[in-house]
């Protein structure tokens, strides 16, 4: 059909790396940096405001809290200096974490919370009641000195003997007032419980041992009886048999899923094919279920055996009645064999959710019985917690009270300092602004990214050359600006008069870009096409075709869409003569083509010439399927160098695929932010299928910014800027 390359032709040189995969390469989806930066630029105006609009009232809402302030006293322990014999009695030194943990209690307790209280002085309680005055409504009284002792707590320093007393008060002085009284209570605590003499120390262990055993047997009682109430024996076996159970259960629910989803997936597509009226059996559920790839098989045949018997005989003889029978019958079957496809999947995909939903409900009872057994869980191991501190303290006291030997005139002190007491802090902790300003810079962020990615993954229009060369997967031939600015008239003969715009730059881009990736030799035949009307392929067709024509060759600008003819309009021609008028006088071959009056070729220039559609027609696809149309095409082609053909687009119609398979090149032209991706990508798949070389995509409509940012097209501006200084 078309010529091997000629020296003067030289062949594509080998792809760069980033060039775009071949037809055959599987393609990997990658951005750059500057891909993502497109996104966000592209979608910066809504992105922004609604990271505001989340980030604003979630800071104010925080800087709205009631101001707090914190003060920390900070005390440690000593040992005595003087070793005794009976220290264990005497000193209350901790010698362990558990002596740690019981100061820790003592100091956090509701009885040295009320003798902080009861040691509260009028002026004390002032402080205290201080804050809450301003607020206070007229004719109620003032909180107590209980309600407006504010919060304090104590913890120890991990590894030493320090432990910390913080206290927290809308007041920064009351803070620290309370603070300090907890200390000097607790030091007054520890004096009390120490003092006196052995005989005193010896009864206050054994009364102290009387009621820890009392409590360590009670709390041994209480787990038994919730171990006997919940059958807790085996608690840790029972939860791992739920956590096994579960994790098989999921993954039997995720398989379920997925053969649901697939199942509904080829009912979509059964129902999508319904509507589009086209053929089950390519649906590839349908197309290999039961005997449905054998009678598309035998019906292929007997298509062809009908091709070659129609090149020898007349429709009405034996065989070819025969044929046409065999053909009717094998139809029959395989409609019969697609709906019990259908039949099939329905059925399968009932079972398929029928399958997932008893799945999701044992998921369901397994997560139940495990929240039952976590729940009990924590419950048990409190109370064996509390067996084991209370055990341990009952041992601490008997060890202590075996070793107390009398010893009289034994010096004691308080074992306790004060390294830091508290003083007024007067910069609250709370609304901590930093940590605020953190936070909603943090969740604006989030928001704006969020926004612009899941933008950006919902709209799936084209829109750069990353989706054409990396996601599509084909070259980018070129990128046509926006022409709005530029005369309807003059736009499809921007190429022909060569003005000096842009637009024409752009062309003619397109034309060196056809040029080196065109592995043909002239003559050859290229068609344009597009997925949906109103994307600019019959303007991209006419400047290519006067692109050529400029540059010398003997070029036929073609109008094919017959359905939809606008070439006579664009070049101000009635559309009395063209391929359907020929073809309705008897489609000709004889004689001298271009002066055929049917097909009324007319010359635009000294090198290209015009074939109108010579009208409309509501079923083109019956001519374009005779023989008589591929074979004009090919002797058409012998009176010129390059012929272009302006197609309908192929996401609307069939024709286009049909008037490909008599073509030598594809281009196909997408316009900016109009076609999906994915549409584009089936298309052109499509068309890859064929015989011809699919050569690449012209990107067309962008405006001057988005040519800069959304391409590395970035001489556009210096070109505009030049030709415009000369204009």
């Amino acid at each position: 059909m078309s010529s091997p390359v000629t020296p003067e032709s030289p062949p594509s040189p080998p792809a760069p790396a980033g060039a775009p995969a071949s037809r055959d390469e599987h393609v990997v989806e990658r951005r750059t940096l500057r891909d993502y930066y497109i996104i966000l630029r592209e979608r910066l105006w809504i992105a922004l405001p609604l990271a505001f609009l989340v980030a604003l009232p979630l800071g104010y809402y925080q800087m709205q809290e009631t101001p707090m302030y914190e003060s920390r006293a900070t005390m440690q322990f000593e040992r005595p200096e003087k070793i005794v014999m009976v220290d264990q009695v005497m000193d209350q030194t901790p010698r362990s974490d558990i002596d740690i943990n019981t100061y820790l209690q003592r100091l956090n307790s509701a009885s040295l919370r009320a003798r902080v209280i009861e040691s509260l002085t009028p002026d004390d309680v002032k402080v205290l009641q201080r804050p809450y005055l301003k607020d206070l409504r007229p004719g109620t009284s003032p909180p107590s000195a209980a309600a407006a002792l504010g919060s304090v707590y104590a913890e120890s320093v991990r590894g030493s003997l320090i432990i910390l007393i913080t206290a927290r008060h809308p007041d920064p002085e009351a803070a620290a007032l309370v603070a300090n009284r907890f200390y000097t209570q607790f030091v007054k605590y520890l004096m009390e419980k120490s003092g006196g003499s052995n005989d005193e120390a010896v009864a206050f262990l054994q009364k102290r041992a009387t009621e820890l055993q009392h409590e360590y047997e009670q709390k041994e009682q209480r787990l038994q009886e919730y171990k006997k109430q919940h059958n807790l024996i085996s608690l840790d076996d029972s939860l791992n048999f739920i956590t096994d159970r579960l994790k098989s259960v999921n993954a039997a629910r995720t398989s379920a899923h997925l053969e649901r989803l697939n199942f509904e997936v080829y009912y979509s597509q059964v129902e999508e094919f319904k509507k589009a009226h086209r053929d089950l059996f390519e649906i590839s559920y349908i197309g290999n279920n039961g005997s449905v790839p054998g009678l598309k098989a035998q019906l292929a045949e007997a298509l062809q055996r009908q091709a070659l018997l129609g090149e020898r005989y007349l429709e009405r003889h034996p065989q070819m009645i025969e044929n046409a029978r065999t053909i009717t019958t094998l139809r029959d079957q395989l409609d019969k064999a697609v709906q019990l496809a259908i039949a099939d999947l329905n059925a399968n995909l009932e079972k398929a959710r029928d399958s997932e939903r008893s799945l999701d409900q044992e998921y369901a009872r397994q997560e139940q019985e495990q929240v039952r057994l976590d729940d009990l869980k924590v419950e048990y191991r409190s109370l064996a917690d509390q067996a084991t501190v209370a055990k341990n303290a009952y041992s601490s006291v008997l060890d202590s009270l075996n070793k107390t030997t009398t010893s009289k005139g034994l010096d004691y002190r308080i074992p306790v300092s004060l390294l830091d007491r508290a003083t007024p802090n007067f910069a609250p902790y709370t609304p901590n602004k930093t940590r605020i300003i953190r936070t909603c810079l943090m969740v604006g962020l989030l928001v704006f990214l969020g926004v612009a990615f899941g933008l950006s993954m919902i709209d799936d229009r084209i829109k750069s050359a990353w989706d054409v060369e990396s996601y599509i997967g084909v070259n980018l031939l070129g990128i046509i600006p926006d022409l709005s600015n530029v005369k309807d008239e003059d736009k499809p003969l921007l190429a022909i008069k060569a003005k000096a715009t842009p637009g024409v730059e752009a062309f003619l881009s397109v034309y060196s870009a056809v040029k080196i990736q065109s592995k043909l030799d002239y003559p050859k035949i290229i068609l344009v096409t597009s997925t949906i009307p109103g994307e600019g392929k019959t303007l991209i067709s006419c400047n290519l075709a006067g692109s050529f024509a400029r540059h010398g060759r003997n070029t036929l600008l073609v109008d094919c869409d017959m359905r939809r003819p606008m070439l006579h309009r664009l070049f101000n021609l009635p559309n009395d003569a063209g391929i359907l008028t020929w073809a309705e006088a008897g489609a000709n071959l004889d004689g001298d083509l271009l002066g055929n009056p049917q097909l009324g070729i007319t010359h635009i220039t000294d090198t290209l010439s015009l074939l109108r559609s010579g009208g409309r027609s509501k079923s083109p696809t019956e001519f374009l399927e005779k023989p008589a149309f591929g074979q004009f095409l090919e002797q058409i082609k012998r009176h010129f160098d390059l012929i272009v053909i302006d197609s309908p687009p192929a996401g609307a119609v069939s024709d286009s695929l049909l008037i490909a398979e008599h073509t030598d090149e594809v281009i196909y032209v997408s316009r900016f932010n109009r076609a999906y991706r994915k549409h584009i990508r089936q298309f052109v798949r499509k068309l890859q299928e064929g015989n011809n070389e699919f050569l690449g995509i012209v990107l067309n409509g962008l405006s001057p910014r988005r040519i800069e940012y959304y391409t590395n097209y970035r001489y556009y501006r210096s070109y505009k800027k030049y030709y415009g200084s000369q204009s």
